[in-house]
């Protein structure tokens, strides 16, 4: 598996419960672009419209050696993410719950060369919990830094 990109924010802004693997319709030069590292997770999200999955916000740049030129709102189109119907079904019912949200969080190259996209089932942070995992990182790095000046 060879990750293309993630999406670092994801994990600061939510609480990520589990996760999905989903396929995802591209055109033609849009896989050159992607195997390429022109793509940014950030800000994008996942949706379900007229029964079918979709990844809204997510950039794709443009391929450099691409015969037509995308235009600038092409590469943030919504593009189709790939899901067996159950899933699809059982990801509307957790989204139907409020505070729920699908958010990307790679995209990778898995074993068969296929371009995959992890999606996860998130909540936001409040703003405690972020002052927390603050906090206790600060913790860790102080326990750290203690541990190295003994041995040192």
């Amino acid at each position: 598996m060879k990750i293309i990109t993630t999406n670092r924010k994801a994990f600061h802004d939510y609480v990520i419960d589990s996760t999905i693997e989903t396929g995802i319709v591209l055109a033609g030069d849009e896989v050159k672009s992607l195997r390429a590292g022109l793509v940014n997770l950030s800000g994008s999200f996942a949706t379900i419209h007229g029964g079918e999955l979709y990844i809204t916000n997510c950039y794709i740049g443009p391929y450099s050696h691409a015969y037509m030129k995308a235009a600038e709102e092409y590469t943030r189109r919504s593009r189709k993410l790939l899901v067996h119907r159950a899933e699809l079904v059982k990801l509307a019912g957790e989204l139907s719950r409020r505070g729920i949200t699908l958010v990307p969080l790679k995209v990778y190259l898995n074993e068969k060369g296929r371009i995959k996209v992890e999606l996860g089932r998130a909540r936001h942070k409040k703003m405690a919990e972020r002052k927390e995992e603050l906090r206790e990182r600060d913790i860790e790095r102080e326990m750290r830094r203690e541990g190295k000046q003994q041995h040192g």
